[in-house]
């Protein structure tokens, strides 16, 4: 099976590939260790896996023959660690010696450096790592049959080359065979739809479970055949999705005036405080898609102060415009601002805002209330690309491990013109640009000839279209979407259904032409000719004849860009 890579990523790793007969990439479902696939994740990615690791405190006799490196290299005998799903369940109640939450920022930097602890022996990143892949590419070959020995690995553009050291030394030994790293703005962009067969500048923007990054990258044929992406300039800082947990934890705490601990030795004190954080974390994602959600967890003891505690409630609600608040109250906003200010508004930036042609959305905390509202205002909605921000560099990355790397350029949304029911007033949409089409395409992709709506029952003296974005469900696969308001939908997977967002992208200027003479009412005779296709630069161009006067009102020119 060609085509296997694998986003290691530090809450989440992917595993994705080619798939022939659906000629696109897809990730690789493993029910043992993903997140819950039957649950109610509001975001739902449940085909990742959580990167963590639970070692085995007493392996067995096969456990440790399969730790033999000539056995390893050719054989998955017994386990050596808990993984994923299964890490995080043994430490549900009680967090355990042997466990390790996440490797990957240490293994980039201190490989040596324990992180759990086995008995009396300490447990390093490189050790818990090399447990992680080896148990990921186990359950791979236990679910599909197939031993990964061809692999590409996604790496951060930040990563010192001691960090691909580490991995490949470690997916050696476990019996790869091939390994290939792809920088993950290279990913991103393929997995987002991008061909690379020219250059382009494109700003990454990439918010996970701990870090904020914002990279602007040069993107070239040559540069990405080797996966490789010319880094002009970068900024992070230390927040993310585990921060907004916390922010939500305090906040909610202070409404029930409930003290929270932020350390002690206390087990109990601990457990509450893990457990209280996964409310929030609950909490925090069920508002990206609705206006607000219950804190359902009550503290130990607020019960039984009853009437003697106030203020406070043992029963919180959480607003989704409590959450900007927060968001804004921390700074979130503010530290997204200021690395967009330092990657080009220096005296020294490589480029201007206007220069960047892409900006793709990687990581679950760029679905954040205010995120997608703040990248759009400085960069335009049509540049943005946002739908997918679990998945993009793992399907870049499997699409690249395929040699899938120049077929990819295409319309990812339905485009439509609206008209109006001349008795309901209901609104119509006429697709004039259907998704999956490649471009650029021929001028008269739509072709027909209208007659003037005449709504008020005057002459038309102006031809007007309202071009929207239609976005709706594919099959089963799930993607996010920004109505007109930047409020997050899901269309598609589970709970998406068959709704769809639609987008007005040219209210501000929707005139096309002016009638001379004006169109009279009752005339239902074809009075234009309009033609639409898309350029090379993603630009709907619009050729518009008027028939009576023979007239050339517009000849292919530009009206909105596309998706």
């Amino acid at each position: 099976m060609a085509g296997w890579a694998l986003d290691l990523g530090t809450t989440n790793s992917g595993v994705a590939r080619w798939d022939e007969d659906a000629g696109q990439p897809q990730l690789v479902e493993l029910p043992e260790i993903c997140r819950r696939p039957w649950g109610t994740d509001p975001l739902e990615a449940p085909r990742l896996v959580p990167s963590a690791v639970h070692l085995l405190e007493r392996p067995g006799l096969l456990d440790r023959l399969g730790t033999w490196r000539p056995i390893a290299r050719r054989f998955f005998l017994g386990h050596t660690a808990l993984i994923g799903r299964k890490a995080l369940d043994r430490n549900r109640d009680a967090a355990h010696p042997a466990f390790v939450p996440a490797f990957k920022p240490a293994l980039a930097y201190e490989s040596l450096r324990p992180l759990a602890r086995v008995g009396r022996r300490g447990v390093t990143a490189r050790e818990a790592a090399r447990a992680f892949l080896r148990e990921l590419l186990r359950e791979v070959k236990s679910t599909t049959g197939h031993r990964i020995r061809d692999l590409v690995v996604t790496s951060p553009v930040s990563a010192f080359e001691t960090y691909r050291a580490e991995v490949q030394g470690i997916l050696r030994r476990l019996g790869v065979r091939r390994l290939r790293f792809l920088d993950e703005p290279v990913a991103a962009a393929l997995g987002y739809g991008l061909s690379l067969s020219r250059e382009r500048l494109v700003l990454v923007v990439d918010i996970g479970g701990g870090t904020m990054h914002v990279v602007l990258v040069r993107l070239s044929p040559r540069g990405s055949m080797a996966g490789e992406a010319q880094v002009l300039a970068k900024q992070a800082r230390p927040l993310g999705g585990h921060a907004v947990d916390g922010w939500v934890l305090m906040s909610v705490c202070e409404e029930m005036a409930y003290p929270l601990l932020d350390s002690s030795d206390d087990e109990d004190t601990r457990f509450w405080r893990r457990v209280m954080l996964a409310e929030a974390c609950r909490v925090k994602e069920a508002v990206f898609f609705d206006e607000s959600a219950i804190f359902r967890v009550t503290p130990p003891g607020l019960l039984s102060l009853g009437d003697r505690r106030r203020p406070g409630s043992g029963v919180v609600t959480v607003t989704r415009d409590r959450l900007g608040e927060i968001l804004t109250e921390r700074g979130f906003y503010r530290a997204l601002e200021h690395c967009l200010e330092e990657v080009f508004d220096a005296d020294s930036a490589p480029a201007r805002v206007e220069d960047v042609e892409e900006v793709l959305l990687v990581g679950g905390s760029t679905l954040l209330p205010g995120v997608f509202g703040l990248l759009e205002k400085r960069f335009e909605r049509r540049r943005l690309r946002a739908w997918q921000p679990f998945e993009a560099v793992a399907y870049g990355a499997a699409s690249f491990a395929a040699d899938h790397m120049s077929q990819l350029d295409f319309i990812v949304h339905d485009y439509a013109f609206v008209t109006h029911h001349p008795k309901t007033g209901e609104a119509q949409h006429t697709v004039i640009v259907p998704r999956g089409t490649r471009f650029p395409t021929r001028l008269d992709l739509w072709k027909r000839q209208v007659v003037p709506t005449c709504a008020l029952g005057e002459p038309e003296h102006i031809f007007k279209l309202v071009i929207c974005e239609v976005a709706r469900s594919d099959g089963h696969e799930r993607r996010f979407v920004w109505d007109a308001a930047g409020d997050l939908h899901k269309v598609g997977g589970t709970g998406g259904g068959e709704r769809q967002v639609v987008v007005p992208l040219n209210e501000a200027s929707p005139t096309l032409g002016y009638l001379d003479p004006p169109h009279q009412p009752g005339d239902r005779r074809p009075r234009l000719e309009i033609a639409f296709g898309v350029n090379a630069e993603r630009w709907l161009v619009a050729t518009v004849r008027d028939l009576l006067s023979g007239k050339s009102l517009l000849d292919a020119e530009a009206v909105v860009r596309l998706m």
